[in-house]
């Protein structure tokens, strides 16, 4: 039996349309003759999507018990006894109900599919199991329900439904996705607009992957050998001259006339140590290209044009952008160059742009690698000049009599062309069979290897020791070139060191990273002890060598004083490389030194803060303090007055007074300990799992009745929490919220359950916060507005987040929606109670949908 045909619909998050648009396609599939039931679909209350499943045959669901709580699945023996030509299944990632046949929906879609009936589905890009990292980091949310992406990439079609993120959350808030008193939560947790962004990336990058790798299996399939550029992959080659900013832009340029188009930056260093190109030119392109949002890749070899070639055909490339040659004309009688050669070797796949710019013909100006102080080809060339030359000028000179002298003059021409071509060796060569010929062909006796006249030995020997000396000048002159361009390399590295100390630029990884780099190293290590019998430690590590214990596992350490090492793995450096290593390990160490005085400076800052709260605990008991005192102090010494008789209505007035005056008293003194307690960090929370309804309504006792409306639900999960701080806490958000909240106007607080957490929303109708000022009212003595000093020492909050983050939870403020402040504080759920376990992942689907 022939496989069924599996369609998904694909979304970014909840409420983008999936389901809708899976219904819209049954609708137009059946308009066309093709049996269509409805397998399983929830609609979740959206009127839109529930109109449209009028008019579909729904196959009836399967009822289950589970833990005393009925729960309906999709059932798929009458599926299969119906055997639609295509079966429409909502939410493949779902888990079904225990007592199923299946543990997941998917698996049920595969037994559909195996009996060759087509299935339509739906699934959001949160729940393939390979994005479940990303999706937590993005959502704080780890997702429970997923499937694995092979799943979904064995559907013969992918369809995405996308909408912006300003669209969908216009949606929620009309209500079309959750119910009204979900709404507010969705908004500010999941359907965050930065939450919605990541996730659309993401959904829209996998489709991206699929295409491709859908386009790969047609070429496989076709035997389509040629790149198709669909998608354009730009690799710049950079020589670390000032150029390259211009190619990197021009690259730019180039990508965004493309769909989709990417920016590698590649710089190719040569394997015999340190780099040829400016460090300080790189580390500028390095950041230049990421800011254009391309990549940077340090890639070693010898023969530049083939390891270009090869790193761009790696990565899949469609064009390359080269520079034009810096070198002068006449160094053109050397080769064609890195530019030519790659145009030349690149075939039809890669386009290859060479973009002009100011260092055209102006010379290379870059060091150039040590085992090449004169070049390969000029080494090729010099050997033909001093060996194939001298019996070719032997054959011309055959020809004519220019006489000994004229002779001997130009065979020392040839051995100084040798020793200007390819230095001293093949000078020597030159010079050796150029006397030699000298000897047997025109010195007499001629054709003999013997010499009559004394002069014409004279003669021979001073055309060797010219030729020796010009050869000897010439590898000296190359010697010393090489040594001042090593020399410009390691000042211009030195001068950035210098300049990296002097601003406090580098961190240790990023500096670890550019000594790797630079010496062409697979890792690069900071290792510490901290006596001479302690075991090692890594302060610091980059790269993707073996993990090292010891610097004597290194294949290069350096030395930084008796108890600090700098270790490199790939290789051996040579001992001329070693002066700038130590460069290196030096301002590591110094970077290391100055993160921990970092270090230092932020425990001396934080007690800085100490004395500057303790200064402000004395200005608060002086006033704030002694207002109160000062009223119970008046109202106790009337009431001893034996001048005046009171009445009983004057007597409970003054008694009232002072009892207010207390609890104020009280209540100031509370916040003073409890902001002293955080400063010094005593504050030791004793975590145990208790239900909110047995804490928020004792926090409500300070405030005055009718004031506050409470909605918690009994079926949210227990948290994780210390009473006291949590009983305290909401006591200052609540007095904190009724305090600016309008006469009349109660303040609401709200629980809420997301996946692993328990939201407290504290929520007033008052003037709000501006933006700019919403951290700052959690900064201790902070009193919105013109609050009168009398209104308290402005600690409350700062308590309250204290607390709330000493339990492991978080205390944020957001804008009421028609106005207002918003007090969200979120703690840790202990998780679901065993009774409520089947209602919790099933029941509250889309609950679920907005944690996931």
């Amino acid at each position: 039996m022939a496989r069924g045909k599996f369609r998904i619909y694909l979304g970014a998050a909840p409420g983008v349309g999936k389901t809708y648009a899976m219904l819209s396609e049954a609708h137009r599939r059946i308009e066309r003759g093709t049996d269509c039931v409805v397998a399983f679909v929830e609609h979740h209350d959206r009127p839109r999507t529930e109109v449209m499943l009028h008019g579909l045959e729904q196959v009836p669901r399967r009822e289950l018990e589970h833990r005393g709580g009925a729960f309906s699945e999709m059932d798929l023996d009458a599926v299969l006894a119906r055997r639609p030509q295509v079966a429409l299944v909502d939410e493949l990632a779902h888990t079904n109900v225990p007592g199923s046949r299946n543990t997941k929906r998917w698996q049920d879609v595969e037994e559909l599919l195996t009996a060759g009936i087509d299935v339509v589905s739906t699934v959001n890009i949160q729940h393939l199991e390979s994005l479940g990292d990303v999706v937590e980091s993005i959502t704080g949310v780890r997702q429970q329900e997923t499937l694995p992406d092979e799943v979904v990439r064995r559907a013969d079609q992918i369809e995405l439904v996308d909408m912006s993120p300003e669209a969908l959350r216009r949606r929620m808030a009309h209500g079309n996705i959750y119910q009204p008193d979900k709404v507010d939560a969705a908004l500010s947790n999941y359907f965050r607009p930065g939450n919605l962004t990541a996730l659309r990336e993401l959904a829209l990058l996998w489709v991206a992957d699929r295409v491709d790798a859908y386009l790969t299996q047609y070429r496989s399939e076709h035997r389509v050998s040629r790149i198709w550029g669909s998608r354009e992959r730009i690799v710049v080659g950079l020589t670390g001259g000032p150029e390259g900013r211009t190619l990197i832009r021009r690259a730019a340029r180039l990508a965004d006339k493309g769909a989709g188009g990417e920016v590698l930056a590649v710089y190719i260093a040569r394997s015999d140590g340190l780099t040829s190109a400016s460090p300080k030119e790189l580390a500028m392109q390095r950041t230049l290209v990421e800011d254009l949002g391309g990549t940077f890749h340090h890639v070693v070899g010898d023969d530049i044009p083939a390891a270009l070639l090869a790193f761009a055909r790696g990565v899949n490339a469609t064009q390359i952008v080269l520079g034009s040659s810096r070198r002068k004309t006449w160094q053109y009688v050397f080769g064609p160059g890195v530019g030519a050669t790659v145009a030349r070797e690149s075939g039809p796949d890669l386009d290859v742009h060479i973009v002009t710019h100011d260092e055209v013909a102006k010379g290379r100006g870059l060091p150039v690698a040590r085992g090449a102080r004169l070049g390969r080809s000029r080494r090729v060339w010099g050997w033909i000049a001093g060996v194939a030359g001298p019996p070719l000028l032997a054959v011309l000179l055959n020809t004519v009599d220019l006489g000994l002298a004229n002779d001997m003059l130009l065979f020392l021409a040839l051995t100084v062309a040798a020793a200007l071509l390819g230095g001293l060796l093949p000078a020597l060569a030159s010079a050796a069979v150029g006397s030699l010929l000298l000897n047997y062909f025109y010195a007499p006796p001629l054709h003999r290897w013997t010499i009559a006249d004394p002069k014409n030995i004279v003669a021979i020997l001073i055309f060797v020791a010219v030729g020796v000396a010009v050869a000897s000048v010439v590898d000296l002159a190359a010697r010393r070139t090489h040594q001042a361009a090593r020399l410009r390399a390691e000042s211009e590295i030195l001068s950035l060191l210098a300049g990296n100390v002097l601003r406090g630029e580098t961190g240790l990884e990023d500096l670890l990273e550019r000594v790797r780099e630079t010496f062409g190293m697979e890792s690069a290590a900071l290792l510490e002890r901290a006596g001479d019998v302690e075991p090692w430690t890594c302060a610091g590590r980059v790269g993707q060598g073996r993990p090292l214990e010891r610097p004597d596992q290194a294949d290069v350490d350096m030395p930084v004083g008796d108890h600090m090492a700098l270790a490199l793995t790939g290789r051996v450096l040579p001992a001329e490389d070693r002066r700038v290593l130590a460069a290196f390990a030096a301002q590591a160490a110094v970077v290391l030194d100055r993160r921990r005085l970092q270090e230092e400076a932020d425990r001396a800052r934080t007690l800085a803060e100490g004395n500057r709260i303790r200064t402000a605990l004395l200005a608060a008991v002086s006033h704030d303090l002694r207002t109160p005192l000062a009223g119970i102090k008046a109202a106790v010494t009337s009431l001893r007055s034996a001048d005046v008789e009171w009445s009983e209505e004057d007597r409970a007035e003054l008694l009232a007074g002072i009892e207010e005056g207390a609890d104020r008293l009280d209540h100031l003194v509370g916040n003073l300990l409890d902001m002293s307690r955080l400063q010094t960090g005593t504050v030791t929370p004793l975590i145990r799992e208790i239900d909110l309804d047995e804490v928020v309504p004792v926090a409500l006792g300070g405030v005055p009745e009718g004031s506050v409306g409470l909605d918690v639900p009994e079926t949210l999960p227990m948290v994780d929490v210390d009473p006291g701080l949590l009983e305290r806490a909401m006591a200052n958000l609540v007095e904190n919220a009724v305090k600016y909240s309008p006469s009349g106007t109660p303040v609401l607080v709200a629980a809420s359950a997301l996946a692993d957490r328990v939201e407290v929303r504290v929520v007033d109708r008052g003037p709000g916060v501006p933006d700019e000022a919403k951290n700052r009212i959690f900064e201790p003595f902070q009193r919105y507005g013109d609050a009168p000093r009398g209104a308290g020492v402005g600690l409350g909050l700062a308590v309250a987040r204290g607390f709330a983050e000493a339990m492991g939870g978080t205390l944020d403020a957001e804008d009421t929606p028609g106005g207002g402040l918003t007090m969200v504080l979120t703690l840790r759920a202990a998780g679901p109670r065993p009774e409520l376990v089947p209602a919790a992942e099933h029941a509250a689907e889309p609950e679920r949908q907005a944690s996931s």
